[in-house]
This record gives structure tokens, C-alpha cells and sequence, in this order.
């Protein structure tokens, strides 16, 4: 069922919103990309020090990991028609995404009172406004990740309504690109954690 779905996203594959999502990707890529290597050669031209990754980061690693798990989960209970899942891994989703932002405000806080903030140093600066452009990232990406839990709770409510549901090739490519940018979105945290804690220790 799933390489059968997988054959018939192959024929959007050039659809508006599939172009629009490989667009917002690449900007996505050069944008951190461009403060990354800016942050390296700031702190190297200027002898700054490098600035300490809380702890808390590396927490949110894993809180990352597991929306994408469960996105990835309700994904495939969709292809399977298992509507009970595939409405619970959405929640959970959204549930951990919450969880993210609040624990992303705590870290913020923990470098407040560790003497790390804005002014500190430019490091400090790169810090904050790197891990602030991600988390609004997440937070622009909530909405859609909503309307898709919001619409299986309203529509999905006998046999008839659940097979016009998971019967909905537009449906199916839309949940499939927001896959894609969850995935997107836990793969660049990750590469940003590593990025400073690599910088810290060398």
C-alpha cells in the first residue's frame, strides 16, 4: 500500500506546493547555513569565544526526534487507513512541538541567568538568534500541522466520511510535504546543536 501511494505522490511531483516546499527548503538551507559560517568567521576574525550550548538543547534533541517519530507514525497509519492513529500521533505531535517551545524559552532563561545574553558577546548574540529563526520555524509550521488534526477530528466521524478521507490524493501530498519539513526541522536542530558544541570544544 505504501509503494503503491508512493507511485502516485511520484505524479505531483512537479505541483505548486511540492516547488513551493523545495524553495522554502533551499532558503531554509542557505539562510542557517550563511549564520553558521558567519558565526565561524566572527568569532575567529574577532577572538571571540565560543558560546556554551545548555544542556537544555541537547533535551530538545530528543523531543525533536520524537514529533518526528510520531509524525512519521501518523504518516504511516494514514496510508494504512488506521484512523485512531493516525489522529493520536498527530496530537502527540503537537503535544511535543508545545513541549519544545516551552522548553526552548527555559534554555533561553537558563542563559539569562548564566550571565549569556544578547550583549554578552556576539557569540551569545549568533546563539539566540539562530536558535529563535528555528524555533519560528516550528511555530509557522504548527497552524498547518493543526488544521490537518482539527480536519480528521471534524470530517472523520462514520465509514463513509473516514474512506473519503484517506482516499484523498491531495490530502495524502499534503500531509507527505509536512512530513518533509518536520523531518527538515529536526535534521537542521540537530545540525545546529552539533555545530555549536563542536565550536565550543575546539
Amino acid at each position: 500500500m505504501e509503494q503503491q501511494a508512493e507511485h502516485r505522490d511520484d505524479e505531483f511531483l512537479f505541483h505548486p506546493s511540492n516547488v513551493m516546499l523545495a524553495i522554502l527548503l533551499l532558503g531554509l538551507s542557505v539562510l542557517f547555513l550563511a549564520l553558521t559560517v558567519s558565526y565561524v568567521y566572527t568569532r575567529v576574525a574577532m577572538h571571540v569565544p565560543p558560546v556554551q550550548v545548555p544542556f537544555l538543547f541537547l533535551v530538545n534533541t530528543f523531543i525533536l526526534l520524537g514529533s518526528s517519530f510520531t509524525m512519521k507514525r501518523a504518516k504511516k497509519c494514514y496510508l494504512h487507513d488506521n484512523t485512531e492513529g493516525y489522529i493520536g500521533n498527530l496530537r502527540y505531535t503537537i503535544a511535543l512541538s508545545f513541549l519544545f517551545m516551552v522548553m526552548q524559552t527555559v534554555a533561553w532563561i537558563w542563559l539569562f541567568q548564566n550571565n549569556i545574553s544578547l550583549r554578552s558577546s556576539t557569540t551569545a548574540a549568533y546563539l539566540y538568534v539562530i536558535s529563535f529563526v528555528h524555533l519560528a520555524h516550528v511555530i509557522a509550521g504548527l497552524p498547518f500541522l493543526y488544521l490537518f488534526y482539527y480536519t480528521a477530528k471534524k470530517r472523520m466521524v462514520d465509514p463513509v466520511t473516514v474512506l473519503v478521507y484517506f482516499s484523498d490524493p491531495e490530502k495524502r501530498m499534503r500531509l507527505r510535504l509536512l512530513t518533509i519539513y518536520w523531518h527538515f526541522l529536526d535534521g537542521l536542530w540537530i545540525y545546529l546543536v552539533l555545530f555549536f558544541g563542536i565550536n565550543y570544544f575546539i
